[in-house]
């Protein structure tokens, strides 16, 4: 489930809490990694959830309608094709689906206003209409919906962010990662005809690399620290921004210890989180330092790449 990226920027916020508290145990801190990573996972799940949610909310006010004395036309004979939705039929019936969000706590009982407004807002936009008025009938037709409706009514909403920040202190940061690994999550569900059950890592060497990357990453921080001072030009290490001093140390440890990533990649992938987690000037200056360092130690025969093309910049 989790990419590349998303995995250097876990162990790089639990690098920087472990040396900015300066803690003294790197096992607990991999811990703390593992912790985070499979809370991605359960904001994936949490999230999903929701369409059950968004389903029931439907058919209250669909048999509210009913009720009425004197119900309009369209609340007499309401359009049942969203509370029909077979996507979110098939996430409800799915056991292990409803085992997991169970067992994690994963529920939006408590929530029920913010699924309310969802569903209100949802129900104004032109993909629902066209969905409700569609002639067409089809297992991914439904699946598109809720396409649609995770693309459209998650990101940017103080509301959710809200109760994110007070289910986990992680997930309004992951939010964003989590709503496309849904999105394409839906997309294999409509050519499946089964739910997408993620795993934390895409691929079992992926925890390998990020418990190595932030082990090794603790065990050499002093001496990566002092390597960067020395490379101050009119600039003393008190005044070095301890995000770019992080990125920069795990930087140049992946060039060290994994002989199979490029060069080019280790480099561009740090540079582009300290654009979201560092200062304004810190994509040039981790850029510089990161760069001239490891060309030194490529020079000197530390940094070893397997393979053609792994020296490029």
């Amino acid at each position: 489930m989790l990419s590349r990226r998303l995995i250097r920027i876990k162990a790089f916020k639990t690098l920087f809490a472990y040396e900015g508290s300066h803690a003294d145990n790197a096992l607990t801190a991999q811990k703390t990694l593992l912790e985070s990573c499979d809370k991605v996972k359960d904001l994936y799940y949490f999230m999903l959830n929701i369409s059950s949610s968004l389903i029931r909310v439907a058919e209250d006010k669909i048999a509210a309608g009913m009720q009425k004395f004197r119900p309009t036309e369209e609340e007499a004979h309401p359009n049942l094709k969203f509370v029909h939705n077979r996507f979110a039929a098939l996430l409800s019936d799915d056991p292990e689906f409803g085992r997991y969000c169970m067992r994690r706590g994963l529920q939006w009982g408590e929530y029920e206003p913010f699924v309310k407004h969802i569903y209100n807002s949802l129900i104004t936009k032109d993909y629902y209409q066209n969905y409700m008025k569609s002639g067409v009938d089809s297992f991914e037709e439904d699946c598109q919906l809720f396409s649609c409706i995770f693309q459209d009514e998650f990101e940017d909403n103080e509301e959710l962010e809200s109760i994110l920040e007070d289910m986990s202190v992680l997930w309004v940061d992951d939010l964003a990662f989590a709503l496309n690994a849904i999105i394409a999550g839906i997309d294999e569900t409509a050519r499946k005809h089964l739910v997408v059950h993620p795993s934390t890592f895409l691929k079992e060497d992926d925890k390998d690399f990020a418990l190595r990357l932030l082990a090794e990453s603790i065990a050499r921080y002093d001496e990566y620290f002092e390597l960067i001072s020395q490379h101050l030009d009119n600039w003393k290490s008190d005044r070095l921004v301890l995000t770019d001093a992080t990125l920069i140390v795990m930087g140049i440890t992946e060039a060290v210890v994994f002989p199979t990533i490029p060069v080019k990649v280790t480099i561009n992938e740090y540079v582009e989180i300290s654009k979201y987690y560092s200062t304004p000037n810190s994509r040039v200056f981790v850029n510089g330092i990161l760069d001239r360092i490891i060309q030194e130690k490529v020079a000197s025969g530390e940094v070893v790449k397997q393979g053609r093309g792994l020296y490029e910049q």
